[in-house]
C-alpha cells in the first residue's frame, strides 16, 4: 500500500462508520501517522437508510465523503480498502488493495446482517445495512408495483403487492410506518388503476412485542400507530424459510411475497486472524476492557457495535447504536494521546441519551431517561436530533427540505428506478450488494 514514511508511529482505523469518524476527527493533535481503511469512500448515516428504501431520500443525502469529513487532518491518509486478515504477532493488516504494518490498530468494522445460518433466507432476503442495498429496496418494491400494474392474475398481483418485514426492532418499526405512508399517500395518486387495497404491509416479530429495547410504554404506543396506518403485526411469529416467493413461518403457515426485508438482527463484523477467545462467539464481538483494549493486547482497539465490554450498568455489553460508537471513539482520541504520552488513560462510561424510533408522520416515541413522549412531540424531537446528527451541513439541508416538501405534499420524491434491481437466483456468481 502505498503510503509514505513520515518518520511517525502508524495508527489504522479499520471502519468510516460513526465510531471510527468520531474517533479520527479528534486526533488532530496526536503525533501519529493516521491511515483510516474501509471499503467505500463514504460515510453512511444509518438511521436514515429506511426513508432512502422508501424513496423519502436520495441517498447522497444520507452519504458524505469521508475524504471530506476529515480534510483537515493533515497526519490522515484514507485508502478505500476492504480489509481481508490481521495478523496481530507481526502488526500486519492485508487488504484487497495492498497490505501495511502498523503499531496502534483501532477496529470499527460495526455489524454485519445475520441470517442465523439460514442460507434460503441470507441468498433470498432483502437486508438493508448499506446504500446499495437500500436502493436495492427501494427498485424492487417500484419494479413490483409497475409488474402488479399490469397484471392481470390476482394472486400473483397479491404476492407482488405484499411486503413482510422480518423483525420489530426500530428499523423494521420505521420501515414498516413508511411503507404505510406510502400506501396510504403516495401510491393511489401514482397508481389511479390499480386496487392499493392489496397492498398489504406485514411486521413479523418473534418476542412478545414490537420495539423490545424500549419501555413498555413506547412498544405499546408504537403498535396502536402501526396498526392504525394499516400494518398487520404477527408477535411471536418466526419465518424459517424464504425462497423468493413464499414465506415459510416456523408453525408451518405459507405465505406468498415478492418483497421479503430482514430487519431482524445483526452480528459483529469480525476480521480473520484473531483467536477465538477474544470473540464472544454468540455476538461476534470482541472482548475489551474499559479502556477498549482487545484482551490480551495492549496496541489493539475496538470501538462501537464490534465492541463487547461488559460493565455493571450493561453487564452483556452496550446496545448496538449510534451513541456508545460516537462516545467510545471520542474517548478514545483522547486515550491514544494519554497512551502515546505514557500518561493513564480514561475508562469508557456510556451516557445514555434514549432512544427514539418513527412511525410516520406526525407519529414517533422516545424514551429519554425516565421521561417517555409518544405522538407528534416525540416525532419532533426525532426529526431534530437526526438533522443535527447528519454530517455535512450541505446533508442537512437537502434532508430538511425533503421533510418539508413531503411534510406539506404529502409526496416522496425520489420514486425513481434508477438501478433495477434482479435477484441473486439470477444473478449466477455475482453478489448485488
Amino acid at each position: 500500500m502505498n503510503l509514505p514514511n513520515t518518520g511517525q508511529k502508524r495508527l489504522v482505523i479499520i471502519g468510516g462508520g460513526f465510531a471510527g469518524i468520531s474517533l479520527a476527527k479528534k486526533l488532530s493533535e496526536i503525533d501519529l501517522q493516521i491511515v483510516l481503511l474501509d471499503r467505500h469512500n463514504y460515510h453512511t448515516f444509518q438511521p436514515l437508510l429506511y426513508q432512502v428504501s422508501t424513496s423519502g431520500l436520495e441517498p447522497d443525502s444520507i452519504a458524505y465523503p469521508i475524504r471530506k469529513v476529515l480534510k483537515h487532518l493533515e497526519n490522515l491518509y484514507f485508502r478505500m480498502a476492504a480489509v481481508e486478515r490481521i495478523d496481530p504477532e507481526q502488526q500486519f493488516i492485508f487488504t484487497n488493495t495492498g497490505n501495511l504494518h502498523y503499531d496502534y490498530l483501532v477496529m470499527a468494522t460495526g455489524t454485519k446482517t445475520n441470517f442465523f445460518g439460514n442460507p434460503n433466507i441470507a441468498r433470498h432476503a432483502m437486508p438493508m445495512k448499506t446504500v446499495p442495498q437500500a436502493l436495492n429496496i427501494r427498485s424492487l418494491m417500484l419494479q413490483n408495483f409497475e409488474k402488479a400494474d399490469d397484471c392481470q392474475d390476482p394472486i400473483e398481483r397479491k404476492a407482488l403487492l405484499n411486503f413482510c418485514i422480518i423483525g420489530a426492532g426500530p428499523t423494521g418499526v420505521e420501515l414498516a410506518g413508511a411503507f404505510a405512508e406510502l400506501k396510504n399517500n403516495v401510491f393511489p395518486k401514482d397508481y389511479k388503476h390499480l386496487n392499493i387495497d392489496e397492498m398489504e404491509i406485514n411486521l413479523f416479530e418473534g418476542g412478545a412485542r414490537v420495539l423490545s429495547p424500549m419501555s413498555e410504554n413506547a412498544s405499546k404506543k408504537a403498535a396502536e400507530f402501526l396498526e392504525n396506518l394499516g400494518v398487520r403485526i404477527h408477535l411471536k411469529t418466526l419465518a424459517s424459510d424464504y425462497d423468493g416467493e413464499t414465506v415459510t413461518l416456523k408453525d408451518g403457515t405459507k405465505i406468498r411475497s415478492k418483497n421479503f426485508i430482514w430487519t431482524a438482527g445483526v452480528t459483529g463484523a469480525s476480521i480473520e486472524g484473531f483467536d477465538n477467545h477474544i470473540l464472544v462467539e454468540r455476538l461476534n464481538r470482541y472482548k475489551v476492557n474499559r479502556y477498549n483494549q482487545v484482551e490480551g493486547f495492549e496496541n489493539i482497539f475496538a470501538i462501537g457495535d464490534i465492541a463487547y465490554m461488559e460493565t455493571e450498568d450493561f453487564p452483556l455489553g452496550h446496545p448496538q447504536v449510534a451513541q456508545p460508537a460516537i462516545q467510545q471513539g471520542e474517548l478514545l482520541a483522547d486515550n491514544l494521546e494519554k497512551l502515546v504520552e505514557g500518561k493513564d488513560m480514561k475508562p469508557f462510561k456510556y451516557v445514555d441519551k434514549g432512544t427514539m424510533a418513527t412511525i410516520g408522520r406526525n407519529k414517533a416515541v422516545a424514551d429519554i431517561k425516565k421521561l417517555r413522549f409518544g405522538g407528534f412531540f416525540a416525532w419532533f424531537i426525532w426529526m431534530f436530533v437526526h438533522l443535527m446528527a447528519l454530517v455535512g451541513f450541505r446533508n442537512k439541508v437537502v434532508v430538511f427540505f425533503n421533510w418539508a416538501y413531503n411534510y406539506i405534499n404529502y409526496d416522496k420524491a425520489a420514486r425513481l428506478i434508477m438501478r433495477p434491481f434482479k435477484p441473486k437466483a439470477e444473478i449466477t456468481g455475482k453478489n448485488t450488494d
